[in-house]
């Protein structure tokens, strides 16, 4: 990819970022909480996930959609989950879920467990991976944050193991500006189902 294509894909991405942030912080808070609600039933029905021993997911923070009660349904539903904790150079360490109450404040706004780090490899034991993003593409393109922290991650998972970006279903089947480090997933997990990207 030359210079000039990446600068432009860096500022198409720039502004669907602000364009998908903008539009969820004027969500009504009723139907964010619905969401959370109704993606969390979605998650628990997708078989997928019924028959994962160990899920990674992420404790939604801000206007991201709601993934507070999956995460506390994933574990009464016997699941061990596993949260990220970000490094320095924006890699993830990961650290088992122990409830609400072992969350602590962290770089950028975030929530992170407080239990014993397992490593960055940890991500490879998730039979499940659920990961945060603004949008994503028909065919799996997904637009991160920026910092890259899943595209290194990803890149550690077993392969054939399901990936599902968790979004409202108005930022599915957008049109994601991409690069040759961004990892494609697999799936997108909203409140309406669970849908297979190709």
């Amino acid at each position: 990819m030359d210079a000039r294509h990446s600068a432009d894909n860096t500022i198409a991405k720039t502004a669907l970022r602000d364009q998908v942030r903008a539009a969820r912080k004027q969500r009504p808070l009723g139907a964010a909480a619905d969401f959370a609600a109704g993606v969390a039933e979605v998650a628990l029905g997708w078989d997928d996930v019924r028959r994962a021993a160990t899920v990674a997911a992420y404790v939604s923070v801000g206007s991201e959609p709601g993934t507070g009660l999956l995460i506390d349904a994933l574990v009464a539903a016997g699941k061990r989950v596993l949260l990220p904790v970000v490094l320095p150079g924006l890699d993830l360490d990961w650290a088992e879920y122990a409830g609400r109450d072992r969350l602590a404040p962290a770089v950028r706004g975030l929530l992170e467990p407080t239990g014993p780090r397992l490593g960055t490899q940890a991500i490879a034991q998730a039979d499940v991976v659920l990961v945060p993003g603004l949008a994503v593409s028909t065919t799996g393109e997904r637009l991160g944050q920026g910092g890259g922290c899943y595209d290194r991650a990803l890149t550690r998972i077993t392969p054939g193991t399901p990936v599902a970006v968790v979004v409202y279903d108005d930022e599915l089947g957008l049109p994601v500006p991409t690069d040759p480090h961004d990892v494609r997933v697999g799936f997108a997990l909203t409140a309406s189902g669970v849908r297979a990207l190709e």
